[in-house]
């Protein structure tokens, strides 16, 4: 998100400096330039003052002619600005450089002829840095006895004008540099200031959306808005857990109260059955259903303690914790006359042995009780190809499951319609699950070719407690897809 905000933040506040910068740099040329105009006005109202009584004689001499010229001569020499005073008919009356005549056309001919109209320079064409070759011209009437006789003419170069409009405009430049490095500071604290308690409240959804039901968002500053989001956030996370805490204690509840008189009903049942003839089937049946019962019972409070336990994690030797489960299967494999066949790798990962121990026999029953007589199941442990986690596949040759079946598998309860002459409650699997997410753990299902399910066990190489607030990488997300148990 800050990487959106932060560009959007930026735009416009250089959007802003601009909007201010270019009519600041315009204003100081203009500045500049009317310093310059006014200056040269007057200079050339002095020169119109002396041209007043000099006389339009041609020939002869003339002393007020003499010291305007003169007047003249000094100027250019001093300022280098050509300046001259000119009759209406264009004649000289004074010039400096004497050979200096009014321009014929352009921008000294159209202050010319507005001199002649009484009217002095005021708003010469603004003067650019970049224009080198560009002069003012300023021009301004001689007066007497309220008839324009004659204009003052000037004609200034621009370099020392463009040097300063140019020194102005970069002190502009570092001003709005400065201010732009001052608003992405700013810009950075505060998209900070805005987006921690988002960052934070974005983590604490991931680790309850990942199991961690104890992660709350903790006080930090930002927008009121955002502390209240927090407050209700932590609210209803406390209530959701308390809702899902008196469903785990209901569940452990009934499957231990239910357990009691479920033995004791067991027992009256083997009672019965002594005084019932030997290989009477409807005793059998009741038998058999009943520990159904109490197997779903067993694994219900399982299921409860599972979810209500905390992860014991700890780097773990996964091949061999797989090698000492796979050993503690051999002999009901052997009974049932299946094979397994292990390869197993010595790979270390962050793991509760206890949960992953469980979980991988919910896995291997699961695979054996599906595996018919003279086939294999195959256990593998394997670095995952990304190297972030441990891979531990067990493969089965069985009936294998369709692919509507194989969107449901894992779910609580749920077993295949052609598989409920097999024991089971639908809840081991459910089981392996929910131990493995405790510890960032995940389990997945695919087919196995030609038949049977292959079951991939993931667990991080790498402690998932040590990101908790930090990187928000999906710790076992996209791993497998959750599902459940077929028997």
């Amino acid at each position: 998100m800050r990487t959106r905000l932060l560009p959007l933040l930026i735009v416009l506040m250089a959007g802003v400096l601009l909007a201010l910068g270019f009519p600041l740099a315009a204003g100081n040329a203009a500045a500049e330039q009317q310093r310059v105009v006014v200056d040269r006005l007057d200079d050339a109202a002095r020169f119109a003052a002396l041209a007043q009584f000099v006389s339009e004689r041609r020939f002869g001499p003339d002393e007020r002619r003499t010291t305007l010229s003169g007047e003249l001569a000094s100027y250019h020499e001093v300022y280098g600005i050509r300046a001259g005073i000119f009759y209406r008919d264009n004649r000289s009356m004074a010039a400096a450089p004497e050979d200096w005549v009014v321009p014929y056309d352009g921008e000294g001919r159209r202050a010319f002829n507005e001199a002649l109209l009484g009217r002095r320079s005021h708003d010469p064409p603004q003067v650019w840095p970049w224009q080198r070759d560009a002069r003012l011209i300023i021009a301004s009437p001689v007066v007497r006895d309220g008839d324009v006789v004659a204009v003052v003419v000037t004609d200034s170069p621009t370099g020392e004008m463009r040097s300063r409009v140019l020194h102005g405009w970069l002190l502009i430049f570092v001003g709005e540099a400065a201010a732009m490095l001052l608003a992405v500071g700013a810009a950075f604290r505060l998209t900070g200031w805005v987006l921690r308690p988002v960052r934070i409240l974005d983590a604490a959804t991931h680790d309850i959306a990942t199991g961690r039901m104890k992660s709350r968002v903790a006080a930090a500053g930002g927008p009121p808005e955002l502390r209240r989001l927090a407050r209700s956030f932590n609210e209803m996370a406390d209530n959701v857990e308390e809702v899902l805490e008196q469903q785990r204690a209901f569940v452990a509840d009934a499957s231990h109260q239910l357990r009691n008189p479920l033995s004791a009903l067991l027992l009256r049942i083997e009672l019965l059955a002594l005084e019932l003839p030997e290989g009477n089937e409807e005793i059998a049946s009741v038998r058999t259903e009943g520990k159904r019962l109490a197997q779903v019972l067993d694994d219900l409070l399982d299921l409860a303690l599972a979810e209500h336990t905390a992860a014991d994690l700890r780097l773990t030797d996964i091949g061999a914790l797989t090698a000492e489960r796979v050993a503690s299967w051999r002999p009901v494999a052997e009974d049932k006359d299946v094979r397994i066949e292990a390869d197993l790798a010595a790979l270390t990962a962050w793991a509760d042995p206890v949960a992953l121990s469980s979980a991988l026999d919910a896995v291997i029953d699961n695979a054996l009780k599906f595996t018919p007589e003279g086939e294999d199941v195959t256990v593998v442990t394997r670095l995952a190809e990304d190297g972030r986690t441990v891979e531990i596949e067990v493969a089965d040759h069985g009936p294998g499951l369709t692919e509507e079946e194989m969107e449901r598998v894992g779910d609580r309860f749920w077993r295949s319609g052609r598989h409920q002459n097999i024991d089971g409650s639908g809840l081991g699997l459910s089981i392996a699950r929910v131990l493995l997410a405790a510890g960032e753990g995940t389990i997945a299902y695919a087919p196995h070719e030609p038949h049977g399910l292959k079951v991939t066990v993931r667990v991080p190489r790498e402690d998932p407690r040590g990101d908790l607030r930090g990187d928000l990488r999906g710790r076992g997300e996209g791993d497998g897809e959750p599902g459940d148990e077929r028997a």
